[in-house]
Parts: C-alpha cells; sequence; structure tokens
C-alpha cells in the first residue's frame, strides 16, 4: 500500500531533477469562476507531462545489476516520454510499446529521449503481450503506467508541492480536480493532499463514456464503464488520448476508494472549450486530458460556491491539428 513515507521519499529522490511546478493563481479567471481557483501546471514539467515523476522514480529504484538489460513500457505518449527521459538521465536503454496512432508531437518526444519505439495496433493487437516478449529478449524491467507503487509516489510528489504552497499562502482547499485514468495520478495527489488537507474534497476527472473510476467507486473495486467493451477504451470516443486506460489499477484504486470524494466526467465538447479557456485566459497549451479537470469546472459538474480549488493540469503534449480546431472553434 502507497504511503506518505514513499512520496516524501520519492521528493528527495527528484529534487534537483523534476521540476518544481509553481501554482498558478489568475485574478481575471477568479473573479469569471466566482471563487478562487489554482492551477497546478504540469504542462511544464520536464517532457510536457506529470509522467516524467513517476518515471525517474521508478527507475532510479531499478537494483544496479539489472540496469543494463533496461526498461521496457507500453504507453500512448506521455508516460512513454517520461520513462525515455528517465532512462536518457539514468543511462539505461529503453523500448517503449506505443500504438500506431499515438498524437504525433508524443511519439517525437518519446524518440528525442533515444527510446526504441515498437508500433502496435491498440485495436487487434496486445501491447502487455509484446512488452512481455521484449522484457524476455532483452532482461529489462517493465514500468507500469499506473499500478506502480513507485509510480504512484512519484506522481504524489506534485500533490506535496501543492499542500506546501498553499500552507504557505494560509489557505486551505475546498475542492481539488485530478485527471484519471489507471489512477496513478490521482492515487498520489490524492494521499498527498488530505495528508495535510483531510477534509479537502478530492475528485477524480475522466472522458465521458470512459467513467470507469465512478463505476469503480460504485462497486468498490475496479470495474469497466457501463458502456465499455473490455478489450480497451479507444480513442474514437474521446480527444483525451492520456486517460483511456480500460479501468483503474488494482493498487492504484486502493487508494482512491479511501482519498476521492467521487468522478465527475466531460464530454469532448467540454475538452475543446477548456484546452480554448487555458490558451486564451491562462496563456498554457494544455492537452485534452490534462485539462479535463478544468473542463469539469467549466461545465458545472463541480461547483466551485465561492471556495478555493485546485485544479491540476497534468500535460501540454499537444498536436497542431488539436489546437487549430480549438482555435477554430
Amino acid at each position: 500500500m502507497l504511503s506518505i513515507a514513499d512520496i516524501q521519499a520519492a521528493a528527495s529522490t527528484l529534487e534537483g531533477i523534476a521540476t518544481r511546478t509553481p501554482l498558478l493563481e489568475f485574478a481575471a479567471v477568479n473573479d469569471q469562476l466566482g471563487g478562487r481557483v489554482f492551477f497546478k501546471p504540469e504542462c511544464l514539467q520536464r517532457k510536457g507531462a506529470f509522467k516524467f515523476r513517476g518515471a525517474y522514480n521508478a527507475l532510479a529504484a531499478i537494483p544496479a545489476d539489472k540496469k543494463a538489460g533496461g526498461v521496457v513500457a507500453c504507453s500512448s505518449g506521455n508516460h512513454a516520454q517520461g520513462v525515455a527521459e528517465a532512462a536518457r538521465l539514468l543511462g539505461m536503454p529503453a523500448a517503449i510499446v506505443m500504438p500506431s496512432d499515438a498524437p504525433k508531437v508524443k511519439i517525437e518526444g518519446t524518440k528525442q529521449s533515444g527510446a526504441d519505439i515498437i508500433f502496435y495496433d491498440r485495436y487487434s493487437e496486445d501491447r502487455e503481450a509484446i512488452a512481455k516478449t521484449i522484457c524476455a529478449e532483452r532482461g529489462a524491467t517493465f514500468i507500469h503506467p499506473f499500478n506502480d507503487p513507485l509510480i504512484m509516489a512519484g506522481q504524489g510528489t506534485l500533490g506535496l508541492e501543492i499542500a506546501q504552497d498553499l500552507t504557505d499562502l494560509g489557505l486551505i482547499p475546498d475542492k481539488v480536480l485530478v485527471p484519471a485514468s489507471g489512477g496513478g495520478l490521482a492515487a498520489g495527489v490524492s494521499l498527498a493532499t488530505h495528508h495535510t488537507f483531510p477534509k479537502a474534497q478530492i475528485f477524480g476527472c475522466e472522458p465521458a463514456g470512459h467513467d470507469d473510476l465512478a463505476e469503480s467507486l460504485k462497486a468498490g473495486k475496479p470495474s469497466l464503464a457501463p458502456e465499455q467493451e473490455p478489450a480497451s477504451k479507444t480513442e474514437e470516443t474521446s480527444y483525451c488520448d492520456a486517460l483511456l486506460a480500460p479501468m483503474p489499477g488494482d493498487n492504484s484504486f486502493a487508494v482512491m476508494k479511501d482519498h476521492l470524494t467521487g468522478a465527475v466526467t466531460a464530454t469532448n465538447d467540454d475538452i475543446i472549450k477548456a484546452v480554448g479557456f487555458a490558451l486564451k485566459e491562462l496563456h498554457l497549451v494544455v492537452e485534452p486530458g490534462g485539462a479535463i479537470g478544468l473542463a469539469c469546472l467549466l461545465n458545472g459538474a463541480i461547483k466551485l460556491d465561492g471556495g478555493t480549488a485546485v485544479i491540476v493540469l497534468s500535460g501540454g503534449n499537444v498536436d497542431a491539428d488539436f489546437l487549430k480546431m480549438v482555435l477554430e472553434s
């Protein structure tokens, strides 16, 4: 089980390596939304997403006698980039199994860090079976995108930063909105936040039609969304390519069930509006999955009611074509 000590240890591992992203507040946005809203811009993190935190924490813990075999990961993009960059910094080889339709910006970001990319068809091939074969051939270590306690601990470090910055301001958050898919981020952030602010309401935010977290919280165990096919979530039904894990992990859910108040959703239209809002009002480039917390506030799924909220903007790796569509809309 993940503990606050694990997250604090990860913070020590990441000190001077991961970017300590600021907590941003905009007076004009507060006036617009009727409360105080703070944004944690992990779009400014190394490789443009929070995933670097967990990846580096996990890779740094690999025993010396296993480092030569390198690492293998499965990802549509941000975990891929995080693992590739962490491997580069630690001098380890990396192979990433990526869907052939992954966003181009994420493919290029992974290549830039020197990782080998193995493409697969997300609709007909089993990415974990491919990864297992590569691990066996290379003697490599598999790095799970969300269900590894070391990954969750690394992601939780941004929750420690949120808590520290709000404490320095003398503020207590009423609500914290965190993107949710497999649950590594939501688990780490919710545990870290509740360590300092036990009464804060923490919500996982997921794409409409992919509300497996809501279903899992209802069932009390990791579950598929009601309308979801068992195979996987698909990119066709959501712009949020980063939030398409079919269900939470058992380890991540064990933490989330104790710390999340609930789960809320946003549609594709909501996502377009949120990415546009971030561009115009925050002057930040945020990818669809990274903007989902903002979308859930703007669409009314979460009510601010004059309170204080924190929104995690989890990534900023977005293709030019999507930004063009947002600007044209």
